[in-house]
C-alpha cells in the first residue's frame, strides 16, 4: 500500500469552492459522524453530497468522509483484488483476503459505534428508520461490491450487516453508498438547519408526505387547496394528515397496514377531509 486513506472533514468555505476540493487530505475531527467507504472508485466521493446542504455541512465538520481505495490493496503489479468464481460462472469476484486488509484498515480509523455494512440486494431493506439509527452512531463502514459481488467468507468472518436499497441490481455499489449517506447525514443536528422539516417529511411517522404547493396560487388552471391558503393552522393540520394517510393507503398498502396497526385502525377505513 502505497497511500494513505484520504480523509475529508473541515475546510473553509470559499465562493469559487468545488466538490473537488473536498478530497484534500485532513486530520480526523473527533467527535463527528464520521462515512468510511471502501471503494474501486474512491473519486466518485463526495459526488452530488459534495454539493447544498450535504457539502455546506461537510466543509463546516459536521460529519466527515473518508475512502480507502481497494485497488491499494491489491496484488501484482496490477493491484488484482478479484478473481473468477468458485465453481465457475460468469464475472469476477472480489477476493476475501484484499477485502480484509481494507476493512482492517479501515476500521483503525474507526472509534464509537460504527457498523460495518455491505451494500446487497439481498440485504435487509434501507429505510428511514434504519437511516434514524444510524445517525445516532459515531459513523459507518461500507463496502462497495462490483463484478459478481464479494467473497462469502468477507461477510462471514467480520460479521458484515448487509444493506439493500430496493429489489434491483446495479453495477457497483457505490450510488447506493451515496444514497445511504445522504439520507443519514440530513438527520445529524444542524444539517438541514431547520431540524423541524425531518419530522414533517416522508416516513417520519410511518406515512409519505403531504403534497406540497406553493406560488403562484394558480398555475394553468390548478389553484392550490383552498385551505393552504386559510392561515387556519388546525383546519391545514388535519388537511396534510388526511392527504398523507390517502396517499399511503393508495400507493403503497403495506405502510398503510403497519400504520393502522400501530395507531388500532381499521386498514380499510375512508380518510375524511
Amino acid at each position: 500500500m502505497t497511500d494513505t486513506p484520504k480523509s475529508h472533514g473541515r475546510k473553509a468555505i470559499r465562493p469559487t469552492l468545488r466538490p473537488t476540493e473536498l478530497m484534500t487530505t485532513t486530520p480526523d475531527l473527533a467527535g463527528v459522524w464520521k462515512a468510511q467507504v471502501i471503494t474501486l472508485f474512491p473519486h466518485a466521493f463526495p459526488g452530488v453530497m459534495g454539493e447544498s446542504l450535504t457539502g455546506k455541512a461537510l466543509q463546516d465538520g459536521l460529519w466527515q468522509l473518508q475512502t480507502l481505495d481497494l485497488r491499494e490493496f491489491g496484488e501484482g503489479r496490477h493491484r488484482n483484488v478479484d478473481d473468477t468464481p468458485a465453481g465457475g460462472g460468469a464475472g469476477m469476484v472480489l477476493r476475501a483476503d484484499i477485502l480484509a486488509k481494507a476493512i482492517h484498515a479501515a476500521r483503525q480509523d474507526a472509534r464509537g459505534i460504527m457498523p460495518l455494512i455491505y451494500l446487497s440486494p439481498r440485504g435487509k431493506p434501507f429505510d428511514q428508520q434504519m437511516a434514524r439509527n444510524l445517525a445516532r452512531t459515531d459513523g459507518v463502514t461500507l463496502l462497495c461490491g462490483r463484478f459478481e459481488g464479494v467473497d462469502e467468507r468477507i461477510l462471514q468472518h467480520f460479521g458484515i450487516q448487509e444493506v439493500s436499497l430496493g429489489d434491483f441490481v446495479m453495477t457497483g455499489g457505490e450510488i447506493a453508498a451515496q444514497a445511504l449517506i445522504d439520507a443519514t447525514v440530513r438527520l445529524i443536528p444542524r444539517v438541514l438547519g431547520n431540524q423541524e422539516s425531518t419530522e414533517e417529511e416522508s416516513f417520519s411517522d410511518g406515512l409519505l408526505e403531504h403534497p406540497q404547493y406553493t406560488k403562484p396560487a394558480v398555475w394553468e388552471g390548478h389553484a392550490i387547496p383552498d385551505v393552504l391558503l386559510s392561515g387556519h393552522h388546525a383546519k391545514i393540520t388535519t388537511w396534510r394528515r388526511a392527504m398523507a394517510e390517502r396517499l399511503t393507503k393508495e400507493r403503497r398498502p403495506d405502510l398503510w397496514r403497519a400504520y393502522c396497526a400501530k395507531h388500532n385502525r381499521d386498514p380499510g377505513e375512508d380518510q375524511e377531509l
